[in-house]
């Protein structure tokens, strides 16, 4: 059965509305892309949606309860969930600086969760 869905491109500033007619993981048409970008994202949002997740993890001994984390690339958008769980239950020691791996390679995506910012320790 031939699917359409619009979408609002990210590619770009632009933010076109990109409409793609689909059937399963085949593409038949895409319309409304201003730039070779908007293709590629409507493709990859049909076929493969990948996002970069962004969150918090818990500190011990640090200045704050949480630390703000984030994914080095984009994952899977069905391995959110899963990888959601795996940070939940993670506690790293402060302190930790900005750009530090606190899980590396998470569900074998090749993506490390890598703090957003410092994180001194308790005084």
């Amino acid at each position: 059965m031939i699917e359409t869905k619009t979408l609002t491109c990210v590619a770009c500033p632009k933010g076109c509305e990109v409409t793609v007619e689909y059937e399963g993981d085949e593409i038949i048409d895409i319309k409304g892309n201003a730039c070779p970008q908007g293709q590629s994202y409507a493709e990859e949002e049909i076929v493969a949606p990948t996002r970069i997740l962004p969150t918090t993890i818990r500190v011990k001994n640090g200045a704050l309860a949480l630390c703000p984390v984030k994914t080095t690339k984009q994952i899977p958008l069905e391995k959110m969930f899963k990888a959601m769980e795996i940070i939940g239950k993670k506690e790293v020691e402060a302190p930790i600086k900005m750009g530090d791996v606190l899980i590396e390679d998470i569900l074998g995506t090749g993506a490390n969760i890598v703090a957003t910012r410092d994180m001194p320790e308790k005084l």
